[in-house]
């Protein structure tokens, strides 16, 4: 199953023909319909591993729920469960108050029935966080260039592994910009990815990141690239030297192909909790993010940080919106890396 972005349609071109008969019938019915219920499948799949990987965050909250009374007791409780998972002042206060809402309107009077709500109050706060990455028809014509940042173990250079898989299994032709030339660990770490999926590497040992990120999305142009993937060196927001350099290699980007770079990532670790909301906050500043990337929420009790995320979205200024979340982690393995869907979090979350 593969469903990590959607291809932004190309133009259909000015008279085409109509299609041969038996180019037409090169499909047939029976093998589309077949794809379906497969792609189910590997769904459903992903949906156990989530539940699974999310437990250490849903169980205290699925707790709340074991009683026979819906009373203040039960929303006190439902309150230290969501600020103990990390989910913030804010988002914690909204849910209470939307949830409270839902239950008067549908009249509950069962606490398992106020869990399916509390479902449906937290997948409406996460919908807008929910957008798929799209690859493709950028203008001027070129490669997608994707700009990747994030802190020293969050998983960046993983993360990038994972989705070149992805992208390359879905024939798109990708080239990765090793930008992180401060650690060589980091270089040898994307050019075993890169080998691995069978796609190029722009890499310097020691060179100027920027110069590097330059050369890359150039031979990306010259070389009829989809994509271009720049992995940059992990930092601390507070690193106000560090991050000044990563506004220059955005800087560079642009210079190499206009409206470059497309898409700026940051990957954060869902261990982190709140640190990771004042990461998603720092580097959005700097940089003007335009996608998120949670991973590891398999190890941590925090994945509640993604409801504090959707209600700082919302509260931000006008025409800002929120920062849409890709994709999240749970593991390691290649298939552990899919698109956030709002509904199926939350469901994990209280399952």
């Amino acid at each position: 199953m593969f469903s990590f972005f959607r291809k932004k349609p190309a133009p259909a071109p000015a008279a085409a023909e109509p299609a041969p008969l038996e180019a037409a019938a090169a499909v047939s019915p029976a093998a589309v319909e077949a794809s379906v219920p497969a792609a189910a499948e590997a769904r459903g799949g992903w949906f156990n591993r989530l539940a699974q990987g999310l437990r250490k965050t849903g169980a205290g909250i699925a707790t709340v729920f074991t009683g026979t009374r819906i009373d203040d007791a039960l929303y006190e409780d439902l309150e230290a469960a969501l600020l103990q998972a990390d989910a913030g002042v804010a988002a914690t206060q909204f849910l209470l108050d939307d949830l409270k809402r839902r239950v008067k309107e549908a009249k509950a009077t069962e606490p398992a029935a106020v869990k399916g709500l509390l479902v449906d109050a937290l997948a409406e706060l996460l919908a807008p966080l929910q957008r798929p990455l799209r690859i493709g028809a950028v203008e001027p014509a070129g490669p997608t260039v994707i700009m990747v940042t994030g802190v020293n173990g969050a998983g960046k250079t993983t993360s990038i592994g994972k989705l070149t898989r992805h992208l390359a299994e879905s024939n798109c032709k990708v080239l990765l910009a090793a930008a992180d030339t401060f650690r060589a660990a980091a270089r040898e770490q994307l050019a075993v990815w890169a080998d691995r999926n069978r796609v190029e590497i722009v890499s310097q040992e020691g060179g100027d990141p920027a110069a590097v990120t330059f050369d890359a999305v150039s031979a990306g142009r010259a070389r009829g690239c989809d994509v271009v993937i720049a992995d940059t060196a992990g930092r601390l927001p507070t690193q106000v030297h560090l991050m000044e350099e990563l506004k220059k290699i955005q800087r560079v980007i642009g210079k190499a192909q206009a409206g470059a770079p497309h898409e700026v990532l940051l990957v954060v670790d869902g261990n982190t909790g709140q640190n990771a909301l004042a990461q998603v906050k720092a580097f959005d500043a700097a940089l003007g993010l335009t996608g998120l990337v949670v991973t590891k929420l398999d190890g941590t009790a925090k994945g509640g940080v993604l409801a504090a995320i959707a209600r700082w979205g919302a509260e931000r200024g006008p025409g800002q919106g929120p920062v849409p979340v890709y994709f999240i982690g749970i593991g390691e393995k290649l298939e552990d890396l899919q698109t956030f869907d709002a509904r199926e979090f939350a469901q994990a979350l209280l399952e």
